[in-house]
């Protein structure tokens, strides 16, 4: 009865914000394995058989070191672009439910947790975005 009430005076309950929390979570998760699954698979059909010697170990510089790259690498089909966007939208999802948060608090007019949310989520893209590795 209540959720119905607060609907109407378009508010959301906490059950409800944390109902489309958990299924943003689920879905992002889903998402990300789906991309994972089918660039490894791609990786593995184009070079799985390509031999690999195990006595000298040798880094590579990965060309998709940027999300622009790895969006323009994945949008041209390249596997490896495609496991690391897999990979981006894993690290995405809880910055996405740290974002639709502070979306929840702002409508519930809730200022505290508005503001310890925004700090959370700028300490986060600031160490997404400018973080050293």
């Amino acid at each position: 009865m209540t959720d119905e009430r607060n609907l109407k005076r378009g508010r959301w309950s906490d059950h409800q914000v944390e109902q489309v929390i958990g299924r943003l979570l689920q879905i992002g998760v889903l998402l990300a394995t789906a991309v994972v699954i089918v660039g490894a698979v791609g990786v593995l059909l184009h070079h799985g058989a390509t031999p690999v010697s195990f006595r000298d170990f040798a880094g590579e510089s990965s060309p998709w070191r940027s999300l622009g790259a790895v969006v323009h690498g994945a949008a041209r089909g390249e596997f490896p672009a495609i496991v690391q966007l897999g990979l981006v939208l894993l690290i995405a999802t809880p910055v996405a439910r740290v974002a639709l948060t502070l979306g929840a608090f702002a409508a519930q007019k809730d200022r505290l947790y508005v503001l310890l949310t925004a700090v959370v989520l700028a300490l986060l893209l600031y160490g997404l975005i400018w973080g050293k590795a």
